[in-house]
């Protein structure tokens, strides 16, 4: 299946299916989840990337093993709402798990604006943990803010457009 528009995602996947969201970074791929009946994301792991094939293996093997039915990626638009680099090499590697990597799931796109600052002022505040205890939970902690996000807008009918 093709990259989606994200408000067409419930058309693709089941009633109670569950989404992997999905924090790209330069050097680090943060991963969550949700549950069957979308309503809550959990962090699940911190892939370390390395070559895309070993990142698309590894998500390839998340997907099977949880049934994940569809993937949301955060989408780093600048403040103004405009897309740059990063944005582009997100795109690009949701075209690759497609063309390169095979996956058939449904791929959303989410807007992150800040979401992992919003994190990191999370596990700072609130969490009190310092910086080596935050480097190790910041990515897949960012991708489940992402995920709840997207979640939100999916359950909340008032939210659309």
């Amino acid at each position: 299946m093709p990259v989606i528009a994200f408000d067409e995602l419930l058309q693709h996947i089941p009633a109670r299916a569950r989404v992997l969201g999905l924090d790209l970074g330069e050097k680090t791929i943060g991963v969550a989840i949700s549950d069957r009946d979308r309503r809550v994301a959990s962090p699940v792991e911190t892939i370390k990337r390395t070559k895309f094939t070993q990142d698309a293996e590894r998500l390839a093997a998340i997907c099977a093993e949880r049934e994940v039915r569809a993937l949301i990626l955060g989408l780093p638009v600048n403040m103004q709402g405009e897309e740059g680099r990063r944005c582009q090499a997100t795109r690009q590697f949701a075209r690759n798990l497609v063309n390169k990597a095979g996956v058939t799931l449904p791929i959303a796109f989410w807007d992150e604006r800040l979401s992992t600052q919003a994190v990191e002022r999370v596990l700072i505040g609130d969490a009190d943990m310092n910086r080596r205890d935050r480097a190790k939970v910041v990515d897949q902690m960012a991708a489940a803010y992402i995920l709840q996000g997207a979640l939100d807008r999916l359950t909340d009918p008032s939210e659309r457009d």
